[in-house]
């Protein structure tokens, strides 16, 4: 059971921060979109701007956004460098790294160009 209510609460994660992102005018590219090194949580744009986030959850902030770790972090950017291919100006694209977090209680934190590579 614990895996399917992780993976619900993740989802839910996700859900309310994309509608974050969007009452503040950015629009969603792809949800979970996947390349040759793994997932990207929520790809959006705003403007000429893409915005990857990695989101994370936990009971509270600090918890979610300790559990990033570096191999994960690699995974991101490897991904990152796959999604930048399917951009119109490629590697010339402007693109940052959001990392969200949300809490138990629904609270968001959002750190953005957190993985400035």
């Amino acid at each position: 059971m614990s895996g399917i209510v992780s993976y619900l609460k993740g989802q839910a994660a996700e859900e309310r921060i994309a509608q974050d992102y969007q009452s503040r005018g950015f629009q969603i590219v792809a949800r979970r979109w996947r390349g040759a090194h793994g997932e990207l949580d929520l790809i959006l744009r705003r403007g000429r701007e893409t915005i990857i986030v990695e989101v994370k959850s936990s009971k509270t902030l600090a918890r979610a956004m300790e559990s990033l770790g570096m191999r994960q972090i690699r995974r991101i950017l490897a991904s990152a460098g796959d999604f930048i291919d399917h951009l119109p100006g490629g590697g010339l694209s402007d693109l940052r790294i959001d990392v969200a977090a949300m809490d138990g209680s629904g609270r968001i934190q959002i750190v953005e160009n957190a993985l400035n590579a």
